[in-house]
């Protein structure tokens, strides 16, 4: 009997498959093996049975990947949940718009989640929350502690494959715990000393969420290298609140630096975009710049 599945994990040379219902421990036919072709989660494969009771497999073919992640390993996802804290440890915003590019440059749709709303007043995390959704992106304000917004990210998980992005101590497995009932994650506090947690992840694997969707969570990081292909006549593309106005600046290849008429540069020192996001990307910008000279 042969059937399709998804690929959760691997490891010591075995694929685990879900296939809806059931998980398969799956080994690989010869010619895969001498290919050294890898096999990533999220992998769709095509599978036939060795021993059903045992439910062992064998994976006979994979079907082409529409996404392909590097930090984390991961194929085929659809959306990728930025998860970072507005307090302890502090909103790193340039590490966010970072992490929107990058989201973007790989096809997959960001999600922005705001966690830790417990430890800050409503009206800063509705402030936070609105300035990244007048820039074109879908947030979520949540607290794991609370309870709040957890309702709403299920909603967005259902049915889709995602990733957890983020730095250290922001609460992504406590998050996950929170989404599903008895998974119990380990967790740890962030560092008082540092104000930044330690690594709690230590391998990807898609966990089958009850809400249809499957979500890898991943190795926490700080830093995060952009493509060194990206071009800076490019990066306002990943900016959507750049567009509206960029289409009115003087110069079809204004960088929107230092440029005469820059629709873009007036509407940040107008406040239609917000100034301190315009100053992160001009940050950015000097960074493809120099990536470009180094390449």
């Amino acid at each position: 009997m042969t059937f399709e599945g998804i690929i959760i994990k691997g490891y010591s040379g075995f694929y685990y498959v879900w296939d809806g219902q059931s998980l398969w421990e799956c080994s690989l036919r010869g010619k895969y093996r001498t290919k050294k072709q890898n096999f990533l989660p999220g992998d769709r494969v095509v599978v036939s049975t060795v021993d059903i009771d045992k439910k062992k497999a064998v994976i006979e073919s994979v079907g082409p990947r529409k996404t392909e992640l590097y930090r984390p390993t991961v194929a085929n996802v659809e959306q990728v949940i930025i998860v970072l804290a507005l307090s302890e440890p502090k909103t790193d915003f340039i590490l966010l718009d970072r992490l929107l590019i990058m989201a973007q440059t790989q096809g997959v749709r960001p999600i922005i989640c705001f966690n830790k709303a417990d430890l800050t007043p409503p009206e800063y995390n509705l402030s936070i929350a609105e300035k990244y959704e007048k820039a074109g992106f879908f947030v979520i304000v949540t607290s794991s502690l609370e309870g709040l917004g957890i309702e709403e990210l299920k909603e967005a998980l259902k049915g889709k494959v995602s990733v957890f992005a983020g730095p250290s101590g922001v609460g992504k497995s406590s998050l996950l715990n929170a989404l599903e009932f008895g998974l119990s994650l380990k967790t740890q506090e962030v560092s008082g000393k540092l104000l930044r947690g330690k690594h709690t992840t230590r391998h990807v694997e898609l966990i089958r969420l009850s809400c249809g969707g499957l979500l890898a969570d991943t190795p926490g990081f700080s830093r995060l290298i952009l493509p060194p292909t990206l071009k800076q006549q490019d990066l306002t593309a990943f900016y959507p609140d750049f567009l509206k106005f960029s289409s009115q600046c003087r110069f079809s290849s204004c960088l929107h630096k230092g440029e005469p008429a820059c629709a873009v540069r007036e509407a940040a020192e107008g406040g239609e975009i917000d100034f301190e996001r315009y100053q992160r990307y001009l940050q950015i910008l000097n960074e493809v710049a120099e990536n470009e000279r180094r390449y």
